[in-house]
This record gives structure tokens, C-alpha cells and sequence, in this order.
């Protein structure tokens, strides 16, 4: 009798063991999963839940030669709002969602195509630069309205924008060339992290080339 209520306690104290043990990786205490749609799409944010996953690749790297991987600021411009990975989540969900702003990938399309917040449209630095002579066409698709000097943008969508992470500078100097170009900064968010923190948290990531 002892003995079976030895290998009975033993067994239930496995049973508590493994359970207390479980990780239930949330984004937030409150959050498990953030749910939205985007152009009729579904998207669902949620965090890795392999508790021994580890970054592999290139956003590994802690040393990258500046110039060109330079750390970037924690403000990219005056007046532009910093964002964190909850901010962004809420970005999506109240303004992306909805229709009234977009979260912008600065990165090349190759790196877009092969991992990219979920929901975000790729918009490379290059196509905002002043020499590209089809940069009135992206400012239009932005809200903005030719005014004969330059544009208006007072119906600009809110963006907030992003690039490869704290060390890569296209989101930053998107953001000073929508703001030299007459983009109010009151509309314009800058997610410093990029993609090196998002995908460190273990966030969910889009592989836009398979359209996942």
C-alpha cells in the first residue's frame, strides 16, 4: 500500500512539475495573440513558443563596420514619435486596419520578401529619394496632393516605418526625407528596433515571397 502511494505521488508530483513548468510565452501578461486584417487579409501576431529558440543569420551580427551600419538615433526627427513592438501592434490594429495609416518596410525587396512584420508593404528608401523621377507617384500613394511648389500633405496617411534594426539607417532617413519634403512629423513613427527586435521577441514574421 505504502509503496503504491509512493509511485502515486510521484507520478502526480510529475504531472504538477511539468505543468508549473509550461511556458506560455505571451506578448504581454494580458496578451496572448493580436489579431487584424489588412486589404480583406487576416493576420495574427503571436510570440515563438519553442522557449530554446535562438536568432540565426545575419541579424546576429553585434559589429558591423560604421560607415554604413552606423547606430542610429533613438529619434529619427523632431516631432517623430519612437515606437516599441507593443506601439507597433497597436499601429497595426487601430490605423493600419482600418485604413488610415501603413506600416512601412524601408529595407530592399529582396530582404521584404524574405521575412517582414505581418501587414507591412515595402516602400525601399530608394523610391523617396529626390532623383528618383517617380517619387511623385509614391507621395500620391501616400495622400499626398501636388501644390504646384511641392506637395500638401495634410491627408498623408500615418506612417511608421522600419528597417533592419537600431544599426541600419533607411527607416531614419525615409523619415528625414518624407519630413524635408513637407511630411508632418506629427504623422510619422519611427520603430527603431526593426527587424532585429521584432524577430529577437520571437513576434511572428510574414515570409511575404510565399505570401505567408
Amino acid at each position: 500500500m505504502k509503496r503504491k502511494l509512493r509511485v502515486l505521488l510521484v507520478i502526480m508530483f510529475g504531472m504538477y512539475a511539468s505543468g508549473s513548468m509550461a511556458q506560455d510565452v505571451r506578448i504581454t501578461e494580458d496578451m496572448e495573440t493580436a489579431s487584424f486584417s489588412v486589404a480583406g487579409r487576416d493576420y495574427t501576431i503571436a510570440r515563438d513558443q519553442d522557449t530554446t529558440n535562438r536568432l540565426t543569420g545575419d541579424l546576429t551580427r553585434t559589429s558591423r563596420p560604421c560607415p554604413d551600419f552606423c547606430i542610429q538615433p533613438m529619434r529619427a526627427a523632431p516631432g517623430v514619435r519612437t515606437l516599441g513592438e507593443l506601439e507597433v501592434i497597436s499601429f497595426l490594429e487601430e490605423e493600419v486596419s482600418p485604413g488610415r495609416g501603413l506600416l512601412v518596410d524601408a529595407r530592399s525587396p529582396g530582404a521584404f520578401a524574405a521575412a517582414a512584420v505581418p501587414g507591412a508593404v515595402n516602400v525601399p528608401l530608394e523610391v523617396v529619394l529626390e532623383e528618383n523621377p517617380y517619387r511623385g507617384q509614391i507621395f500620391e500613394a501616400l495622400g499626398g496632393r501636388p501644390d504646384g511648389i511641392g506637395f500638401d500633405f495634410g491627408a498623408g496617411l500615418q506612417l511608421v516605418i522600419y528597417g533592419d534594426g537600431p544599426w541600419s539607417s533607411e527607416a531614419a532617413d525615409m523619415i528625414r526625407e518624407l519630413v524635408d519634403a513637407g511630411y508632418p512629423a506629427a504623422n510619422l513613427g519611427y520603430y527603431r528596433g526593426g527587424m532585429q527586435s521584432w524577430q529577437g521577441l520571437g513576434l511572428t514574421v510574414a515570409d511575404t515571397a510565399s505570401g505567408g
